[in-house]
């Protein structure tokens, strides 16, 4: 028997296009990887994607080739493009432990010779000066509450405690904010990524998909060469847009009624949770084990639960038969919430336009900290400079609002991306608004599937809580 062998091929040594036509030739040839790779030119490589991905439609060959793209100084709102491709990875700049300058956000070309280009510079300039003048006065406070620990300094301590006033100041950040993210993606991702890109309704982020298949076709160019705008996708998206609006019997202007809705949920997932378990480890048809779960007295029950999930650990990741139930929530969160919300992408998230029409979160330290009038000033100022937008281009009109703004998001989950979600973003060190978003989801899930919910390690603060501690209400 031939000896077991493990061994990395190299982008060191080997361009990412050749890395995956020697994974895409083991198929067919019998020799090591190492052969093939040996057999293999660029030229070569590009020969056999041109026929086999481009000619044929064997796309799953460009997942072997795998990019590192930096973007820097791109628009927060233009990052939310970048990162709306479920496989792939990212890492962005922080609101909550770094700070911007006065003049760190984008101007969009749309306003290239418009009258209100100077507003719209004005406004961000007056939320940055807002968001750089709330720092002193946030901190000092943070500071005078906390608690020095033993022997550490003025710089440490600070550095400790930065978040916690950085998060409050951070709400007056608006979408055009610059930022850098770092994505990981395959050439199949990313074709998808330049397409969509190219197709979408904002010049900036149209601009940076060209910026990406340039980059992208330095080290594989046969793979995205053909990456162009997409019809369906720019027609799909203006005729939606111009059929979409409609008054709203539920609810007026500025008015949200709940801001965390469970619109629809399997009544019956618990049972076909744990009979998935089942027949993952048995040999019966599924309806057989789903009659079998229903027909289960409740201690026997309670017992498979508890063989389903009570030896989870902190670390530890339910068995994929969680997600057999699924949840749909309609959510009303600030931007600053929706940034990290938006990063769980083990889920379908269907994000509203940014906008300033449902109201704004007011942290409670910003109005402690005897700056509550110079915060309500500036989000007012980027309310009316929005409307004054919207009139010319609702897509651009987004760039002007804060985080602290409100926005819808429909998403849809199963129960195991609950989990992940529930217990990462309801930790006592995540931010406040997101803490209030996860809280509220394990309440509402486990309403209605209390059983497979009491295995989530959440602290024991509860959402109404966060918004007292946190919140103007």
């Amino acid at each position: 028997m031939p000896d077991r062998q493990i061994y990395l091929l190299s982008p060191r040594e080997l361009s990412p296009e050749t890395i995956a036509v020697a994974f895409a030739k083991t198929s067919r040839s019998p020799e090591s990887f190492r052969e093939i790779a040996a057999g293999l030119t660029e030229e070569k490589s590009a020969q056999f994607h041109e026929k086999w991905v481009v000619g044929y439609g064997h796309a799953s060959v460009a997942e072997h080739a795998v990019l590192h793209i930096a973007f820097e100084n791109v628009s927060r709102l233009a990052i939310e493009s970048i990162e709306s491709n479920r496989l792939a990875s990212y890492t962005e700049k922080s609101t909550r432990y770094q700070k911007w300058g006065t003049d760190n956000f984008f101007v969009p070309t749309e306003l290239d010779g418009h009258p209100l280009r100077d507003e719209f510079i004005a406004t961000c300039r007056l939320l940055f000066r807002t968001y750089n003048g709330s720092l002193d006065p946030a901190r000092t406070l943070v500071l005078k509450r906390a608690q020095r620990r033993e022997n550490e300094s003025d710089e440490a301590m600070d550095r400790r405690l930065r978040s916690q006033y950085v998060d409050v100041c951070r709400f007056l950040l608006p979408a055009a904010s610059l930022a850098n993210v770092g994505m990981t993606a395959n050439a199949r991702v990313l074709e998808n990524v330049i397409r969509k890109m190219l197709s979408h309704e904002l010049a900036e982020v149209r601009e940076i998909g060209e910026q990406v298949k340039d980059v992208a076709k330095s080290e594989v160019p046969t793979l995205v060469k053909y990456a162009d705008a997409a019809p369906y996708l720019m027609e799909t998206m203006r005729d939606l847009s111009l059929t979409s609006s409609f008054p709203s019997d539920r609810e007026r202007e500025g008015v949200v009624e709940d801001w965390c809705e469970l619109v629809r949920y399997d009544k019956d997932g618990e049972n076909r949770v744990l009979a998935a378990a089942l027949y993952r480890f048995g040999e019966m048809p599924f309806e057989d084990a789903l009659m079998h779960v229903r027909s289960l007295p409740d201690a026997m029950r309670a017992d498979l639960v508890e063989s389903l999930l009570g030896k989870l650990g902190e670390h530890d990741i339910p068995l994929r038969e969680l997600e057999y139930a699924i949840y749909t929530f309609d959510l009303v969160m600030d931007q600053g919430a929706y940034a990290e919300f938006k990063r769980h992408r083990m889920m379908t998230q269907t994000p509203q336009m940014l906008t300033t029409r449902l109201g704004y979160a007011t942290p409670r330290l910003i109005t402690e900290a005897g700056f509550g009038s110079e915060y309500e000033a500036a989000m007012k100022a980027a309310a009316e400079t929005y409307e004054k937008l919207y009139q010319f281009n609702p897509r651009v009109a987004q760039y002007v609002v804060p985080n602290g703004y409100y926005r819808r998001v429909l998403a849809q989950f199963n129960l195991r991306e609950a989990y992940h979600l529930c217990q990462l973003r309801g930790a006592s060190n995540a931010h406040f608004s997101i803490r209030k978003i996860a809280h509220r989801i394990h309440d509402e899930i486990a309403r209605v599937h209390p059983a497979l919910t009491k295995f989530m390690l959440l602290p024991k603060e509860t959402w109404q809580d966060v918004e007292e501690k946190y919140f103007v209400k």
